[in-house]
């Protein structure tokens, strides 16, 4: 009989890692990425093996912050990590997925993301499995690899606030070989921004060789999205992301029926229950799943194979300032599940001035990323980057 895998130690970093880009949208503004790391190391037989997970909060997303994300990992998952005695793969897959999704009332999604992938890459390494290895466990038809990662090509951005700045990014990204773009609105500028963007990629949006979609983020009311709707389809856009905030998205059926773009839940959509919700209502045409925001792998994957049962689309989302960990586990969620209309992340150096992986996780052209083959997440961790990054020293618990 095989040794059981067990933790030894949690450690908990915060980090602050500067970007070369400032993003602004309607409900946020930052130059610096925050990521939470998660690493936990093994008990003997299996004493040289870490594991590392990472997720980013949004308190005006899942009601989480960096703070409450560090204590709930101290404060309930290490408790529950205590009782890991996991003999093969299976069972560790059964134990990450038994992690709470809810502490006391609230919504845990980032915490339980961060110790989920850092449970998911221990367990790997330890029984010399890749996470895209979970296929067969999950019992979900289709959700196999090579899944949409063949076809995959992760997305531009449309940033700049001159006319010459915004043109020059796309066309450079163009010449990369991007093919999908996206543009935060509900800001000040946006409709100027549109046009520009319009203008720039018109051509090969009409010949089917580029798409642009737009990011509200919450910011409209029902109203202003309605009123949005002309200008967008003029611009050739493809795709409306959460258009108006989660308490008013009951409106999405109008807004499709008033000719919006398609629209995609990114805020409105936490839970499996909110998919379900979602999908029942019938307003929306994309799920956009981002890792850190629904908890994990797991709980992403069992969002996607609701939508995919429904013939709903998915987008893998990222957060702005996600680190080559997420990355990886973002290249593991699309090995797994069988399309993906827009992918996001893996922007790497592009983006951060600093990361973590040695080498970071950042596309090639044409938006491309090849899977990791090694265990676990198939990362290699640069442990004195993520102490260089973290603000405070990392947090440790011995068990």
């Amino acid at each position: 009989m095989s040794a059981a895998l067990r933790i030894d130690a949690l450690r908990v970093y915060r980090l602050a890692v500067p970007m070369r880009l400032r993003f602004e949208h309607a409900a946020a503004a930052r130059a610096t990425a925050d990521p939470i790391v998660v690493r936990l190391d093994a008990l003997p037989p299996f004493g040289e093996l870490s594991g590392y997970g990472e997720a980013l909060a949004r308190a005006y997303v899942t009601g989480e912050t960096a703070d409450t994300v560090a204590d709930d990992v101290l404060q309930h998952f290490a408790p529950r990590l205590l009782e890991l005695r996991a003999g093969g793969f299976a069972e560790a897959l059964e134990f990450a997925e038994s992690l709470p999704t809810f502490v006391d009332g609230r919504l845990v999604n980032a915490a339980r993301c961060a110790v989920e992938l850092a449970l998911l890459d221990l367990a790997g390494k330890a029984f010399g499995r890749r996470l895209a290895d979970a296929s067969g466990w999950l019992d979900m038809k289709g959700f196999e690899p090579p899944g949409a990662l063949a076809a995959a090509r992760y997305s531009g951005i449309v940033v700049g606030r001159s006319r010459a700045k915004l043109s020059a990014l796309l066309r450079a990204q163009r010449c990369y070989g991007l093919r999908d773009f996206k543009l935060k609105v509900a800001v000040d500028g946006w409709q100027e921004r549109l046009s520009w963007a319009a203008f720039e990629l018109g051509g090969a949006i009409a010949r089917r060789r580029a798409t642009l979609r737009v990011d509200a983020n919450g910011g409209w009311t029902p109203f202003e999205a309605a009123a949005a709707i002309p200008i967008l389809k003029q611009c050739g856009v493809e795709s409306l992301e959460q258009p108006v905030p989660r308490a008013a998205d009951a409106c999405h059926v109008e807004l499709m029926a008033a000719g919006s773009p398609d629209i995609i839940a990114d805020e409105s959509l936490l839970t499996v229950e909110d998919a379900e919700r979602l999908i029942e209502a019938d307003g929306v045409r994309v799920l956009n799943v981002r890792l850190a925001k629904n908890g994990g792998l797991l709980p992403s994957l069992r969002i996607a194979a609701r939508a995919m049962a429904a013939g709903v689309d998915v987008q893998l989302g990222c957060l702005v300032g996600e680190t080559s960990i997420l990355t990886a586990a973002g290249l593991a969620f699309l090995e797994l599940c069988p399309r993906a209309r827009y992918v996001e992340g893996a922007f790497g150096r592009f983006l951060l001035r600093a990361d973590v992986l040695r080498p970071p996780l950042t596309f090639g052209y044409g938006g491309r990323l090849a899977p990791r083959r090694a265990p676990g997440l198939g990362i290699r961790v640069d442990q004195g980057a993520i102490e260089r990054l973290s603000i405070t020293p990392g947090v440790v618990v011995r068990f």
